[in-house]
């Protein structure tokens, strides 16, 4: 089995191309669990699968988590599956990429970086209260996309220095909270400047913190954008794996159009055997 391995913003992903490997549908969460177990394989926080189109994409990606479970879609991995589309000559420079949860258009801006328009927000509520254990969390819950795709944005003061340990167990309660079905993706952040936001995010399917999360990323500047404290222009979101860039239009309380760009890296290009 070919295989490429890439990360963007340290989000990492092995990539199989479907239409030369043929594996049946109904087995590739199997091959995500056995390909992306870190130390005993080649370890990912997820599978990207290439395949054939069907609703009027270049082609399709699906995205399994490290866990096996199918993804609704991946910020960071579709930047980084735009980057195989585009050098494997399966799309241009723009292209058009169909995930679980719709179409999502690609965009090469360099050799390194691209950029991705995020589904649209089709849920957001900035004023979710939480209780975990007694304390109150004052969170936003954002999905993308349809089905859509759940993250909760928490704000949290002094993040940079925060004992990421003991802030698991809140994250790990916060991801299965009980009042959404589908669980969440949970994002914590502090906004430390004029349009500049730290993030670390606690990924479902993961279940640990990844280095980024792109459509985190995405719904915790929509959410903020939503409440004035950002532009969403131009806005830097600072993570353990580096910074990506989110743009988005507001119009008449409305989050439309959210651009997620930053580099993406090829890691290894191998076979299995």
């Amino acid at each position: 089995m070919k295989f490429t391995k890439m990360h963007g913003a340290g989000n990492d992903f092995v990539i199989i191309n479907n239409m030369e490997e043929k594996i049946p549908v109904e087995e590739l969460n199997g091959v995500a669990k056995e390909l992306c177990a870190r130390r005993f394989s080649l370890g990912a926080d997820g599978l990207m699968v290439v395949d054939s189109p069907i609703n009027g994409g270049d082609y399709m990606m699906r995205f399994y988590n490290s866990d096996g479970s199918l993804g609704e879609m991946c910020g960071n991995g579709a930047r980084c599956i735009a980057r195989y589309g585009y050098e494997n000559k399966l799309a241009g420079e723009t292209q058009k990429i169909e995930t679980t949860a719709g179409l999502v258009y690609g965009k090469r801006i360099d050799e390194n970086e691209y950029q991705v328009r995020l589904n649209e927000v089709t849920k957001i509520d900035t004023n979710m209260e939480i209780l975990i254990d007694g304390v109150k969390f004052m969170a936003s819950y954002v999905e993308l996309g349809n089905p859509g795709l759940p993250h909760l944005a928490v704000p949290l003061e002094n993040l940079k220095s925060v004992d990421k340990e003991k802030l698991k167990t809140v994250a790990k309660k916060l991801r299965y909270y009980e009042q959404l079905p589908k669980g969440a993706n949970v994002n914590f952040y502090e906004v430390v400047g004029e349009d500049e936001v730290l993030e670390l995010t606690y990924e479902r399917g993961v279940e640990d913190y990844t280095y980024a999360c792109g459509t985190g990323t995405g719904s915790v500047v929509a959410a903020l954008t939503k409440k004035g404290e950002v532009s969403g222009h131009n806005v830097k979101v600072s993570m353990i794996g580096g910074v990506l860039t989110i743009d988005l239009t507001y119009e008449n309380g409305q989050i439309l159009d959210i651009m997620l760009t930053g580099p993406t890296k090829i890691v290894a290009v191998g076979e299995i055997i």
